[in-house]
């Protein structure tokens, strides 16, 4: 596999001689500067590339492209704003950049309800706290009819969480939930982010399907005409969030997406976090179903809590899932790939991290921290070397 690190861009805390150091080889980034839904000129990627490469790495991924809102509530400028994706994906292609991943998340990226979670070790988690984010949808956002999206015991739990919670309590909730998003994929103030699930009020899972099917039907013929492989990432967590419409969540879901326009440039980024933190979600079974078209992948491991939906950032090697045995299986894919012809390295990235060591001393991107990737790049490496060495991949 490609070793492949997330960075920020030029102003990224970790720098891309830090990056070097770790032994990734790739760089997975975006031009995080441009404003969402705006073309990419090819001037800004290929100086970002030449920026890459003078410190002996490579552009190997996008990540991301953002989807405007105008496209997900097929309203507004729609038509302007996919032709733009379109487009940048052809400018990509003009650079020698072949893998893009995106998501199709309304309004929320991926989110937790806190960003600095103290593991007995002293290091630092990111957690989604299931009872917290109930209350921040039904005492703090105050959605209407949110009570019925949850059980009378969900409800009650959350009002007692609620009354306990200082006002800087709630102020940390709303910061972790809808202020402090990576990148430029939105960042909102409350009072914004209620106007802007006010927007999707009502619509169901399969009108949301349909925005993104018209977004497919435009954008996967100009990639396979590029020669580029889209990846669209899970969403995190995978379940509606705030009465929001999530379609990226269970392998039901990938399957769709991958039927709905049957095209080799149609694949997905398989996020072991994402997909992991939904224990009705088979990973190994997802893996072989879809080998085909996965691009990109993103090894985390999640370890869910006792309630079944609350879940924190484990060690990359703990958690929920078997990763020693997903490692195995994406090593396969690349070996069927080879006897088929195709000699391109899947790209994979170590996800998140906790903060380790001097990790609590430095700024970094929530969940990016340097230490705790690096920690986990090196656990995931150890992994594939020693599955090379016994099965001779």
């Amino acid at each position: 596999m490609e070793h492949t690190w997330r960075w920020f861009g030029p102003n990224d805390p970790i720098s891309l001689d830090d990056v070097r150091q770790t032994g990734a080889t790739g760089i997975v980034s975006a031009l995080h500067e441009m404003p969402i839904g705006e073309v990419w000129p090819i001037a800004a990627i290929e100086e970002r590339k030449a920026l890459i490469e003078s410190h002996g790495l490579t552009w190997s991924v996008v990540e991301s492209i953002s989807v405007h809102e105008d496209i997900k509530l097929n309203e507004g400028e729609v038509d302007k704003y996919i032709d733009n994706f379109a487009q940048t994906i052809r400018n990509l292609a003009a650079c020698g950049i072949d893998t893009v991943c995106y998501n199709f998340m309304p309004v929320l990226n991926w989110t937790r309800t806190e960003l600095e979670y103290e593991r007995p070790s002293g290091s630092k988690a990111l957690l989604f706290d299931f009872v917290d984010y109930c209350a921040f949808d039904l005492f703090i956002v105050e959605r209407p009819d949110a009570a019925a999206d949850y059980t009378d015991e969900q409800c009650e739990r959350a009002e007692q969480r609620y009354r306990r919670m200082s006002d800087a309590q709630v102020a940390h909730l709303v910061h972790n939930l809808v202020a402090g998003m990576p990148a430029n994929e939105g960042s909102y103030s409350l009072d914004e982010f209620k106007r802007h699930i006010q927007r999707y009020a009502g619509m169901s899972r399969e009108t949301f399907r349909q925005h993104f099917l018209h977004l497919l039907e435009r954008i996967v013929p100009v990639a396979e005409e590029c020669g580029v492989r889209l990846a669209i990432h899970p969403d995190d967590p995978p379940f509606s969030l705030c009465g929001l419409p999530r379609i990226v969540s269970t392998e039901e879901d990938a399957a769709w997406i991958l039927a709905a326009v049957d095209s080799p440039a149609n694949g997905l980024t398989f996020c072991t976090g994402s997909y992991g933190s939904r224990l009705d979600n088979d990973l190994p079974q997802m893996i072989e179903r879809f080998a085909d078209r996965i691009y990109f992948t993103h090894l985390r491991a999640t370890k869910t809590l006792e309630d079944g939906i609350s879940f924190f950032e484990d060690d990359h090697l703990a958690g929920n899932i078997d990763m020693v045995g997903i490692v195995d299986q994406l090593l396969t894919i690349e070996s069927r790939r080879r006897e088929a012809g195709d000699h391109r390295a899947l790209p994979m990235r170590p996800d998140h991290g906790q903060k380790v060591l001097d990790d609590n001393h430095k700024a970094s991107t929530p969940g990016y921290p340097a230490i705790g990737r690096f920690k986990g790049l090196a656990e995931l490496r150890g992994v594939e070397q020693a599955l090379r060495y016994a099965k001779d991949y």
